[in-house]
């Protein structure tokens, strides 16, 4: 497989996959050190304000990952149209990144709006298929 031949779609998988990771190297920049990679759960544990809500961001990229990619693959299954698809791909990681900012910046309201917004668009795409 070419790497340049994957849909849109698709790179919105590896986006959505690496999105948890740049969450938590916000929330451990300029304070998480060799030391604590020894044990960093007891780090992350000691966390507050926005370090804090940063890991959080981070561990809910990734519970949310896999709806996102079974949605994906699903709607390629079911023969969704690829600019269909791929719109509501890009759609969910613009709002994951939009999430995670509004997560780290400690807006729960307009957070969980736009969590909801990005589980509509997972819903979609298992209907998009022809």
């Amino acid at each position: 497989m070419q790497i340049f031949s994957l849909s849109l779609a698709y790179w919105c998988v590896l986006i959505a996959a690496l999105l948890p990771y740049f969450a938590a190297w916000v929330g451990k920049a300029g304070s998480f050190g060799p030391r604590d990679n020894v044990q960093p759960r007891d780090w992350s544990n000691q966390q507050s304000g926005w370090r804090a809500r940063a890991l959080a961001a981070q561990a809910n990229g990734f519970e949310g990952l896999p709806f996102f990619i079974g949605a994906v693959v699903i709607a390629h299954q079911l023969g969704a149209a690829q600019g269909v698809l791929d719109a509501l791909a890009a759609s969910y990681v613009l709002l994951r990144i939009v999430y995670t900012v509004l997560y780290i910046r400690g807006m729960g309201t307009a957070r969980s709006a736009v969590w909801s917004l990005a589980l509509l668009i997972n819903i979609a795409m298992l209907f998009a298929g022809r």
